[in-house]
């Protein structure tokens, strides 16, 4: 499916057209209509399974809740996004705040599309196992897996901007830097003064130097600006410059001449080749990021409680501020 030819259900392109996602949002294009899109499927896949929480006390509590839950992760989006865009414009990253709301509403799609797909299950056990505690915790695993999932979407999308250099782009043009190098030729010079070769390597004074047979595949030695010598396969053309062979004449795969290595010319990143690379810090400021987003969604949806209605006390649109998430949490784990 191409990015050109969207789904009608935008939850659809994401899962099966992520690339296209991502290379939209890469390039800015038709963005407002993309998160306007997912905006709102976001709010209708959160108020209807909202109302299922709601369900297990009133139709009236279903209501509210069919409102709080998409009011829940919007809220949650406009007093955390502020802290990603600016974490990466510290650390040199070139994200607009339109791809950053993008690229979280695009895990918050993920997140409410998923959990509304669990709302059947949820019902089934609200019929067949009408227990406060039981259904409480049920819906916060499924809220919890759901969010895990859409912010596996969100690193994944840093990390196809990182590998477009709008997260890191020095490092990026260093990459690239990098690549054109290895793609320059493999040049013959003489090994005059390699570390650790013995006075029989090179060709004595006055001799011509015949070419020996190498192995197809076997390494041979690779010469550095500062005198080291690794080993790198032997290449199965190279330029003959010892006596009695014209500069540039090929020779047979495998055949090097004695007291010959194989040299890359420096371009001053030969020396970092082989080096992991670097993961940026607007990556790690991601995942930061998150544990902030959890911490801050779950103490708000404590705050705009209830959510689920508890059977034995009246309808409240708001209850009192008291206790927090996570010990209401244990609480109810240890009343089970």
């Amino acid at each position: 499916m191409s990015g050109d030819r969207p789904s009608p259900l935008v939850i659809e392109r994401i899962l099966r057209d992520r690339e296209g996602i991502w290379q939209q949002i890469v390039a800015e294009r038709d963005l407002n209509a993309l998160t306007g899109r997912m905006l709102t499927s976001s709010a209708i896949a959160l108020a209807c399974y909202g109302a299922v929480l709601g369900f297990f006390h009133s139709p009236l509590m279903a209501l509210t809740s069919a409102l709080k839950l998409p009011l829940l992760f919007l809220v949650t989006l406009a007093i955390c996004l502020p802290t990603l865009y600016l974490f990466n414009l510290v650390f040199g990253a070139r994200l607009s705040v339109r791809q950053s709301l993008a690229l979280v509403m695009v895990a918050i799609t993920v997140t409410s599309m998923l959990a509304v797909a669990f709302a059947p299950i949820s019902l089934f056990f609200l019929i067949t196992a009408n227990d406060y505690g039981f259904f409480k915790l049920l819906n916060v695993a499924i809220l919890t897996l759901s969010a895990l999932v859409g912010l596996r979407f969100l690193t994944s999308g840093m990390q196809v901007l990182n590998d477009h250099g709008l997260l890191a782009p020095e490092a990026a043009n260093a990459k690239v830097g990098e690549q054109a190098a290895a793609q320059t030729p493999v040049q013959a010079v003489p090994a005059a003064v390699a570390v650790g070769a013995t006075p029989a390597a090179a060709p004595a004074a006055g001799q011509s130097a015949e070419p020996v047979a190498v192995p197809a595949g076997a390494a041979v030695a690779e010469s550095t600006p500062n005198g080291a010598v690794t080993t790198a396969p032997a290449p199965a053309q190279v330029p003959a410059q010892w006596a009695g062979q014209p500069a540039g004449a090929s020779v047979p795969p495998g055949m090097l001449p004695p007291g010959y290595v194989a040299q890359r010319p420096w371009d001053g990143r030969t020396a970092r080749r082989g080096e992991p690379a670097q993961r940026p810090a607007s990556m790690t400021l991601l995942y930061i990021w998150i544990l902030l987003f959890g911490f801050v969604g779950t103490q708000l949806a404590w705050t705009l409680r209830p959510f689920f209605g508890d059977p034995g006390q009246d309808f409240a649109f708001f209850r009192s501020i008291d206790g927090n998430f996570y010990a209401e949490i244990l609480r109810t784990i240890a009343n089970l």
